[in-house]
């Protein structure tokens, strides 16, 4: 049976994906899988889900518990083509090359893409290594991810020979994978966050060769309403009482979520697993959200990380 070894994890701003990434590292670990938790803009939040201080370059052990730990790492293009130079050009104290930073900025404006390919290329790395069962990164938001997911196979359509073919060759390999690698897309079941999710699927299975794995829709009320409490309710709110708004507003994000999830299965196409996650209040307790939401994906981990096919969740 197929097992994905790396799952991207992304969507528009402000709809949950880091904490849905956390959840997806915890539930993983749960289930007795090494994992290696990535965050792609180094803003620290993702080790925050999991509960601990901001982490660098190098992967940190982050304990769940007393016998649970996700490794946890941040991207730094800078120092993935340090690793990349000592690792394939065989410069062994290439960490000593002072120049090295001007070198990389020079390329990296100079070549669109160098900053895509070093990140997405240390991701693959890791997977490639063979050191973690699961590499779950917290990807760039909807409009960067697909260049960064397709960059190696973007690279390779300019340079067809010599050592920077044969690095994105390697890439592709595993991001093209559907066995190996599936993006997990997570959007919210409002108008503006729906609409740029399809577009989004859309452009990743008509434009890249890597597959989506999964469609999440995130921070749904447990419950909608019935019709008397509606009328009740938009009574209140049409005279001006802001918490009746807000109950109603959740009420309709509750009754669209289905809806919503079975369009964007719908425009993902067969296979794609689904779910729909509560909304978990914590008073921004970003890790107590995370562990929450870990116990709703278990089932989902399960299915993305043991079979590479199968009906929706």
């Amino acid at each position: 049976m197929a097992r994905r070894r790396l799952l991207i994890v992304t969507g528009k701003g402000g709809v949950g994906k880091t904490s849905v990434t956390a959840a997806i590292a915890i539930a993983a670990a749960r289930g007795g899988a090494k994992v290696l938790a990535c965050e792609m803009d180094g803003s620290g939040r993702l080790a925050a889900s999991l509960g601990s201080p901001p982490v660098g370059f190098e992967p940190s052990t982050i304990a769940l518990d007393d016998t649970i730990a996700v490794d946890a790492m941040s991207m730094d293009t800078e120092r993935a083509l340090r690793e990349y130079v000592r690792l394939f050009v065989k410069i062994p104290f290439a960490d000593r090359v002072g120049s090295l930073a001007r070198i990389f900025d020079y390329v990296a404006d100079a070549a669109p893409g160098v900053r895509e390919i070093l990140a997405i290329g240390k991701v693959c790395h890791e997977v490639r290594r063979d050191n973690y069962d699961l590499v779950v990164v917290d990807a760039e938001s909807t409009g960067h991810v697909v260049s960064q997911i397709d960059a190696p196979r973007a690279m390779s359509e300019f340079v067809h020979s010599g050592v920077i073919a044969e690095q994105t060759g390697w890439m592709s390999e595993i991001l093209e994978d559907a066995e190996r690698t599936g993006v997990v897309v997570v959007t919210v079941a409002e108008g503006l966050p729906v609409s740029e999710t399809g577009e989004l699927i859309d452009t990743i299975t008509s434009r890249t060769g890597v597959s989506v794995a999964s469609v999440i829709v995130n921070r749904v009320p447990e419950a909608g309403l019935d019709r008397d409490s509606v009328k009740a309710l938009t009574s209140a709110r049409d005279r001006g009482i802001p918490s009746a708004a807000a109950v109603l507003a959740a009420a309709e994000r509750a009754d669209r979520a289905s809806g919503v999830l079975g369009d964007l299965l719908g425009v993902a196409g067969d296979g794609v697993a689904g779910a729909v996650l509560p909304e978990i209040d914590f008073a921004d307790d970003e890790a107590m959200i995370a562990a929450g939401l870990a116990e709703q994906v278990e089932a989902l981990v399960a299915h993305l990380t043991n079979d590479a096919g199968g009906a929706d969740e």
